[in-house]
């Protein structure tokens, strides 16, 4: 009885150094950290800020020091099913991804107004996206939202940047697809159909106007060639004819100043050979010119 009484003092004992030993392991692995380069640690010490920790390797105070982990690199929020009115009253559902991360300085600042991450997204980012749709696409009809689709998500991205007012940086924003109801695409394709073909008949009127004056022109100029070259044809037939006429008007004077050049062009046309018939009282060719020649 007496042993056994002695080795209960033992065991308790052995049971204290054994706490005191996890005790001590313990808080000597809580009392250091670990940052990633894509994070910073906000250090609170009984739940009061006390610094950003950077990346890398870190000590803290077991116990009493805590850190939450902010990360500080680019994040992507997407939400569906955003419900927005055009202009003329269609109703449409838009799907909106917003790309966006905390500046490393903006680090205490994000944990002293929203805590985390998550809250920083629900009360500042969520607010804006459904606000700043039904103002940008209200002033949109809906046909010229689906026509300058690239427009309308420039004017929103524009919009909901403007409005973001806090430490959260907004890297991009994407107006990534619209829904109007089935019957109501289906008019808008089938007008955007029609307005199509209206372009096209128009650009054909245009290009067969385009032919029809080319058509015109080279008409006018063959007939400009046609005119010219019929009246630099009949230049030419009147220039012949006057001169042809100045050369037989030129020879017949001669041939009237000079009665021998008429006998002489007869006898050089002369062919040698004497009539067959002679009339009565007729003379014969050339020996009348020759009696007259020698008288």
């Amino acid at each position: 009885m007496n042993s056994i009484s002695a080795r209960i003092p033992s065991l308790s004992g052995l049971i204290v150094f054994v706490a005191i030993g996890l005790l001590i392991i313990v808080s000597v692995m809580s009392s250091w950290y670990t940052i990633d380069e894509k994070e910073r640690g906000v250090v609170l010490r009984n739940g009061a800020f006390v610094s950003v920790a950077e990346p890398g390797l870190g000590f803290k105070v077991p116990w009493i020091d805590s850190v939450k982990i902010i990360s500080v690199q680019n994040q992507t929020t997407t939400y569906k099913n955003v419900q927005a009115y055009s202009r003329d009253q269609q109703t449409a559902s838009m799907s909106i991804s917003v790309s966006w991360h905390v500046s490393p300085d903006d680090v205490e600042r994000v944990y002293k107004q929203f805590g985390s991450e998550g809250a920083l997204v629900e009360r500042l980012i969520s607010r804006q996206v459904g606000t700043q749709a039904e103002r940008v696409f209200g002033g949109y009809t809906a046909v010229r939202a689906v026509q300058e689709r690239g427009q309308l998500g420039l004017d929103y991205a524009k919009a909901f940047t403007e409005a973001i007012s806090g430490p959260v940086v907004i890297d991009s924003v994407q107006l990534e697809n619209i829904d109007f109801s089935d019957a109501y695409e289906r008019s808008i394709e089938e007008r955007m159909k029609a307005e199509v073909a209206v372009k096209t008949r128009e650009q054909d009127l245009a290009r067969e106007r385009v032919n029809a004056e080319i058509a015109v022109t080279q008409a006018q100029a063959a007939a400009d060639s046609s005119l010219a070259r019929a009246r630099a044809e009949a230049e030419a037939t009147r220039l012949r004819g006057e001169a042809e006429a100045d050369a037989i008007k030129a020879r017949a004077d001669a041939l009237k100043a000079n009665q021998a050049l008429v006998e002489l062009t007869k006898a050089e046309r002369w062919d040698g050979k004497l009539p067959t018939t002679v009339l009565p009282n007729s003379a014969v060719p050339f020996i009348d010119a020759y009696v007259s020649g020698r008288n």
